[in-house]
């Protein structure tokens, strides 16, 4: 599966203009959203056709967050060294990480995403010897080889609660962003009103948030990412897309927000797996600047 191009293609919806943004609503919010994605490379798929009902599905149940197939299929593509029974541990425990709150899980998440997964095996060629080995999760060095997935209306039930984020970020099955998104031409629905929305979600369908690495709200034009454990303080705009300079200050006119954090996110994202991947262990101060690069 294709990731995210080095630059963005052409034809891609060119989204929301203009400051006021009359006549848009939340739907042209996320459909502009999904068209950036897809211009940058990532496969876009609607709740829906990925349901555990549907004849596409990726998931066994509505309480299963992580696509599992293609979870497995990454493990496989990246550890080709590794038997059956060691994808299969490393699986296990990426999926099942340890610890008594969100928080802790989460980091215990992260910690395997960034340095693989401690995995035992019995090498059948080496005499039944049991050997130790450190699962890849993500490529690093290579990111358009990893599989970006977009899906809108990603049903999740928990606790009887049902939630469907607006839109959700997966990379290698693993959902890594949730995107909570707001009708410019509300007044009352407004960032803040956002980052509400998504700390419901949090408190009731936890899960959801075990393998989270960022956090993004937006009404269209103006957008901001942050961290799990971060309050609403350190939620900041990406403000560069190539890393060598800050994005155009009259950026609401120039481009949304949310549009230069999706190119950013793409572009660079060999940069933005490693700080949003490593983002959850540090303090909501220091994550807020990974997640907002300004040059030195």
């Amino acid at each position: 599966m294709s990731g995210p191009d080095v630059a963005p293609a052409a034809g891609a919806a060119s989204g929301i203009s203009g400051p006021a943004a009359g006549g848009v609503s939340e739907s042209d919010v996320e459909d502009a959203a999904l068209g950036w994605l897809t211009g940058l490379g990532w496969t876009v798929a609607h709740g829906p056709g990925v349901a555990p009902d549907a004849p596409g599905a990726e998931r066994g149940g509505y309480g299963e967050v992580v696509l599992g197939g293609r979870l497995r299929a990454a493990l496989a593509r990246l550890n080709p060294d590794l038997p059956d029974e060691a994808l299969h541990d490393a699986g296990r425990k990426l999926t099942r990480p340890e610890g008594t709150t969100l928080e802790t899980r989460n980091r215990a998440f992260h910690r395997m995403a960034v340095d693989g997964v401690t995995v035992e095996y019995r090498d059948r060629s080496g005499g039944g010897a049991i050997r130790g080995a450190q699962a890849r999760v993500l490529d690093f060095d290579d990111p358009p080889a990893n599989d970006w997935l977009a899906v809108n209306r990603f049903t999740v039930v928990e606790n009887r609660r049902e939630r469907r984020p607006d839109v959700m970020l997966f990379v290698n099955g693993l959902p890594l962003a949730v995107l909570e998104l707001k009708n410019p031409a509300d007044e009352n629905a407004t960032i803040g009103s956002a980052l509400r929305q998504l700390r419901t979600y949090e408190a009731e369908v936890p899960s959801l948030f075990v393998f989270n690495a960022a956090l993004v709200v937006s009404d269209g034009l103006e957008a901001r990412i942050g961290a799990l454990t971060a309050g609403r303080e350190w939620f900041k705009p990406w403000r560069t897309i190539t890393g060598a300079g800050l994005a155009d200050p009259h950026m609401p006119q120039h481009m949304p927000q949310l549009r230069v954090m999706s190119r950013a996110c793409s572009r660079r994202a060999a940069s933005w797996l490693s700080s949003a991947t490593s983002s959850c262990s540090r303090t909501p101060a220091a994550a807020a600047e990974a997640a907002a690069p300004a040059p030195g």
